[in-house]
């Protein structure tokens, strides 16, 4: 009897300390959601453009493709990958971090580019496409998990970062945590803004009341417009984003001119503005020189991607076939 009174006190102690544990991540999970908050946003004015030009019926499934790769990138690929540079190589997680934010930047600086200059077979090729429905739709959903798994990255080593030292649970837990709720709370959004449309038509048929009827019809007329807005909101975000990681992290490796120009010119454009203004001023100065510099990088970038890098990999490809 006395054995099993101290198998009980046992158990009892141990999920004592898993108590604690869960509580731990929550907080920890928490506290690194509301850092990553602004390249959530980033992701899902990205992600509605993939869904463009599609059948309505096709929509939720490739949004729900998208997600399983987002999830698949965070819990599967950059999770155990955060935890093991973050223990073993810290010094790795700036450069790659940059090596992303490049990504991005040569990404948006090229939309710029080819909606200024197109090129003329691209013009053709839209006039008699090549590929059938499943062959560009399986290429969307490659091009979005791709440019995912960089805001991904993005925001596992932001959340990393905020997560104070403890153990390799909590940080494991932490991680799984953010990466599963930023995921299903940017599709989830991403849907809801697809099929916002959908519900508009519904209201404007099916309703008795004129009130509803003109709301549907406000939203028949209004989402295609959103659409286009969140296309170019995607695009600059890209930029923004991808500006903003390769100028910190600059200043991480000891470069530290551009990240303290940026924050000296910040600071002086909030100091002409009433207080309550200040921490949106210094964000929005921010943002758009990050956004600049990340433009001009990603158009240096274009001939270097498409020159140099892009015939190498075609190469490699070719061989390994």
């Amino acid at each position: 009897m006395s054995g099993l009174l101290a198998l009980l006190d046992d158990v009892a102690a141990i999920a004592k300390v898993a108590a604690s544990s869960i509580d731990d991540i929550a907080a920890a999970a928490a506290e690194a959601g509301s850092k990553t908050a602004g390249v959530v946003i980033d992701d899902a004015a990205v992600t509605p453009k993939y869904v463009q030009g599609f059948q309505p019926e096709r929509e939720l499934p490739i949004i729900w493709k998208i997600a399983k790769g987002s999830l698949f990138n965070k819990l599967v690929l950059l999770l155990p990958a955060s935890l093991l540079l973050s223990n073993f190589a810290p010094s790795l997680i700036t450069p790659l971090l940059m090596l992303g934010g490049s990504y991005l930047c040569f990404e948006g600086a090229e939309k710029i580019y080819h909606a200024v200059f197109p090129h003329e077979e691209e013009e053709h090729a839209s006039e008699t496409p090549t590929q059938t429905s499943e062959e560009l739709e399986e290429e969307k959903v490659a091009g979005a998990v791709k440019t995912d798994f960089i805001l991904s990255a993005e925001i596992m080593a932001i959340a990393l970062s905020t997560i104070p030292e403890s153990s390799l649970f909590v940080e494991a837990g932490a991680l799984a945590l953010v990466g599963t709720a930023v995921t299903a709370g940017v599709y989830g959004a991403v849907a809801l803004i697809i099929k916002m449309d959908d519900v508009g038509l519904h209201l404007a048929s099916e309703s008795g009341n004129r009130a509803v009827r003109g709301l549907g019809q406000g939203l028949v007329k209004g989402m295609p417009k959103l659409l286009k807005l969140l296309s170019v909101v995607g695009t600059a975000a890209m930029l923004w984003v991808g500006g903003n990681i390769v100028v910190h992290g600059l200043h991480e490796l000891g470069v530290h001119h551009p990240y303290q120009d940026i924050h000296h010119l910040a600071e002086l454009a909030s100091g002409a503005v009433p207080g309550g203004l200040v921490g949106l001023v210094e964000w929005s100065v921010t943002a758009f020189c990050d956004g600049i510099l990340g433009l001009l990088y990603g158009l240096l970038l274009i001939p270097v991607a498409t020159q140099v890098i892009g015939p190498v990999f075609n190469k490699i490809k070719s061989l390994r076939s």
